[in-house]
This record gives C-alpha cells, structure tokens and sequence, in this order.
C-alpha cells in the first residue's frame, strides 16, 4: 500500500473508495442504486491439504467484499501452478475446495486465469454489489465506538507451527475452522444493527488493521489484550517463539504507533501483530447499538463477538494496548 500511495491518484468521481485509504477493496459507483465492490487477493499454500487450502483462499478473498459491506456476486479464479513439478490433480482438488466455498456464499466462479508457476498459489478476484450510501469503510469509526472483533486471531504462529510439525491436532483443526469460515454472517449482522466503520483482520494483523483504522478516521484506540480471543494453542506456540517473519515485520512497523502496557510480555506483543490468514471483522459500532452487535451475533453462531476495547478522541492517532 505505501508503494500505491506514490502513484499519482485518479479524480474519478464514481470511485467511492480507491487507493486513498488502505481499504479493503475497490468501491465503483454504476447509478444512484448500486455500486460494485471488485477486490483481488491470491497467496501460497498454509496447510497440505490442497483441498482445505483453496477453500481458506476463497475464504480470504471474499472476506474484502463483505467487510465493505457488500453482497458478493461472482468470482475468478487467480492460479499459479508448477505444471512439471505436481500432478493436476492436487490443482483440482484446489480449485474444488475454492468452489464449493464460492457455492457456499452463494455465488458462481466464472472462470479466471492460470500461469505456470515454481509454488502453488490460488484465490479469488471477488465482484460485490452495494448501495452507494451503505459502504462500510475503515475510515468512519468515531471516538466512543467500541471495537467488536468476529472471529479469534493466532492464524499465522500457528500455521507456522504446523509447518514445523510441532503444532497439536486441536490447534490445527481450530485454525483451520477459523480460516475457512465466512464472514457473511458477521458482516449481515453489521449492516443490519448499524456500524460505523469494518475492516477484515488479515496480513497485517490486528494491530496493522487496527492502526488503518484509526489513521484513516482520525482517532485513536485502546484495546485490552485479555479481552482478545486466541486459536487454540496461541499463547503456548508463541511462548516457544514460534513466530512468522512476517509477524516481526508486523511488530516492527507498528510499534511506534502503540503504547504498551508495563505488565505485556513479548509474545503478547507478537500476537497482536501476528499476520493473519482469513481473520474476523474488526467493526467500530456506537456504544448505544454494541450490545445489539454483540448479542445478533451471538445468536448468528459467529465464532466470537468479542469486546476488544474502543475508539477514543487522538490527535496522535496512537493505539494504547493494556
């Protein structure tokens, strides 16, 4: 993104959102109704199961669309894939898992583009629809706000532990639930109840994400690392400092945004800024309508409608974490 911002910016009034903020796609006006969401994303395999990985990368994908409010329409699939190196049928199996997850949001893949590449890479080029005046943004949280986050993070420590074998069954199995599951509903109930600000919790962690946020609104935040809900086996991989390169990179761009807590451990610091893999929503929602969020979600079964803290007046934009 902070390479994007040193090209030259293009006046068209029907962009409702382009590269100005760090958000989560591309909002295009087509009439005083409607209005298209479009967002692209694609990375390398995080598990083994050429299955399981196309469905977390469609999983990701469509995860832009909704934390911009939008309804997702259709997708194409985006491949990489070394032709001489593995049979097709691992592709297949990537492709079905990207398809029966697209199925599940309600929406058709279309077709899409392959190269041969060294490494598999899979995902989506996801188009939405929205109303034009119902586009949840990350730059319209306001001081009070609290900050509901939908689903728990700890993705990318644990994606690395498997990698290294040393990661349990348990973790595994509930990073995986946590990667492959749509924030549709979270994102229906949002639009319904009525937030001010969303953004999709994903490579640069929830403090990155969070940061976006409260740069772009002009605000601070203070958020409580007790109140944050961790995959299952987080705490005590991260304790043995297994820990992503790209976590560090994380926590070394946003550390002169935040001021920690005297009693945080390193790691806790670590898992703040852990990047992430098809995260939750992170919404900002007024105080009169939080218990409303929280308790739609609940009753929609989203994984977690966890209280994280909130949006406070700043005029250093800094992110205070006790």
């Amino acid at each position: 993104m902070q390479v994007l911002r040193q090209l030259p910016i293009m006046n068209d009034p029907k962009v409702l959102v382009g590269l100005s903020t760090s958000d989560d796609a591309a909002v295009y006006k087509i009439s005083d109704d409607l209005a298209i969401v479009l967002t692209v994303d694609f990375f390398t395999p995080i598990v083994d199961d050429p299955y399981i990985f196309g469905s977390i990368a469609a999983t990701n994908s469509l995860s832009d669309v909704y934390a911009m409010g939008g309804k997702p329409i259709l997708a194409l699939n985006i491949v990489g894939f070394p032709t001489d190196k593995l049979p097709l049928s691992i592709l297949t199996q990537i492709l079905k898992g990207g398809f029966d997850k697209a199925k599940e949001a309600g929406i058709s893949i279309a077709g899409g583009h392959t190269i041969d590449d060294r490494e598999p890479k899979y995902g989506l080029v996801v188009m939405g629809m929205v109303h034009p005046n119902n586009v949840m943004t990350n730059s319209n949280a306001k001081p009070g706000d609290a900050l509901i986050l939908t689903k728990p993070i700890g993705s990318g420590i644990i994606s690395t532990a498997m990698k290294a074998e040393v990661a349990s069954q348990e973790s595994m199995d509930d990073a995986v639930k946590v990667m492959s599951t749509l924030n549709r509903i979270p994102a229906e109930v949002m639009m319904s109840v009525g937030a001010n600000s969303c953004t999709d919790i994903t490579g640069f962690g929830l403090l990155g994400h969070l940061y976006e946020m409260v740069s772009s609104s002009g605000v601070g935040a203070e958020i409580s690392y007790n109140s944050i809900p961790l995959i299952t086996g987080t705490k005590e991989l991260a304790d043995d400092l297994i820990i992503p390169a790209g976590t560090v990179r994380n926590y070394e761009y946003i550390n002169d945004f935040v001021i920690w807590g005297e009693n945080l451990e390193y790691e806790e610091k670590m898992i703040l800024c852990d990047a992430q893999t098809s995260g939750g929503l992170l919404i900002s929602v007024p105080e009169d309508k939080c218990y409303e969020l929280i308790k739609s979600l609940e009753d929609a079964n989203a994984l977690t409608a966890a209280r994280i803290g909130k949006i406070v007046q700043s005029e250093s934009q800094m992110i205070l974490v006790y």
